[in-house]
């Protein structure tokens, strides 16, 4: 599954950024230095809502420099540090991702998103004990949250501690039943033990899910492909990347915890002919349609 910061759309779709004026007139003195506080504090907030709409758009250059500015007018609003650690881990600026956060997290300490967040910049910094112990921390304050469930199972996935890695993504599934991604990933791990058939029934699962995902298609035309069902195979690949051509990327695969084992098998697969030809047939819509593309709509602030 490619990697995905989803949080970050969370705080706009769950109401982060629903702002209110504060009272500033109910005083019967005026105090303008408390008055001009609460003024930038206000608009602070109003540039930190701006910086999430725009992320939602992916315009992740415009919404950083609202977000740095709105952390110093309204320094004491975890939002505010929390949105701009999760600009800085898009745009994979890690460091300064998990010294957001961490500021974040010193204002609200008990924020399960801000730990799953830093334990997705610790994955990225390939940080994986520093990724555990926040998903930890992340999961005792939320325990059945899939996706925190199937970060830790990643994380422990990449320590070698595949018994653990199956049973968080075992848990990820059976807390959220559609939550596919967890068992193509089990998937992963049974092909690299050498449990062909354990890790088709597995994809067969995630794909009797979600239809059209890519990787659990490709994986299993791989599987097969391997095994000498070379027809299914081939209809199976190319259906996976007439969906998405990313998965013909081994670099791509490789990033989203494909092991060696079924590396070398897809490696063997993509080179098949109608593949080839599947690929080729991919790139070029992709190309024609970046040149005709027009450029996205852009937010500017009133």
């Amino acid at each position: 599954m490619p990697n995905r910061n989803s949080w970050l759309s969370l705080l706009v779709f769950f109401g982060m950024w629903s702002v209110t004026s504060p009272a500033l007139g109910q005083a019967l003195v005026p105090h303008t230095l408390q008055l001009n506080a609460a003024q930038l504090e206000q608009q602070g907030l109003s540039l930190a809502q701006e910086a999430a709409q725009l992320a939602q758009f992916q315009q992740y250059e415009l919404a950083l420099p609202r977000a740095r500015l709105a952390t110093q007018l309204a320094p004491k609003s975890y939002q505010s540090w929390f949105l701009l650690g999760g600009l800085y881990l898009q745009t994979n600026k890690f460091d300064e991702a998990i010294a957001s956060l961490q500021k974040a997290r010193s204002l609200d300490p008990k924020n399960a998103a801000i730990l799953f967040a830093l334990g997705s910049a610790n994955f990225q910094q390939e940080k994986y004990d520093a990724a555990v112990q926040n998903l930890q921390a992340g999961l005792k304050l939320k325990p059945n949250d899939p996706e925190g469930l199937f970060d830790l199972g990643n994380a422990y996935y990449k320590l070698g501690k595949l018994p653990d890695a199956i049973a968080q993504f075992n848990q990820a599934s059976t807390v959220d039943k559609k939550f596919w991604p967890a068992i193509n990933n089990i998937g992963l791990i049974k092909y690299e033990q050498g449990d062909v058939e354990a890790a088709l029934n597995q994809w067969k699962a995630a794909l009797a899910i979600e239809k059209q995902a890519a990787e659990p298609q490709l994986a299993m035309a791989v599987a097969l492909y391997t095994k000498g069902d070379r027809q299914q195979s081939l209809t199976l690949g190319e259906a996976a990347l007439k969906t998405d051509g990313r998965y013909g990327d081994l670099e791509f695969l490789k990033q989203n915890l494909w092991g060696d084992r079924l590396l070398n098998d897809t490696k063997n697969f993509l080179q098949a002919p109608r593949i080839q030809a599947a690929l080729q047939q991919r790139q070029q819509p992709a190309a024609q349609e970046r040149q005709e593309q027009q450029p996205p709509v852009r937010i500017v602030p009133q």
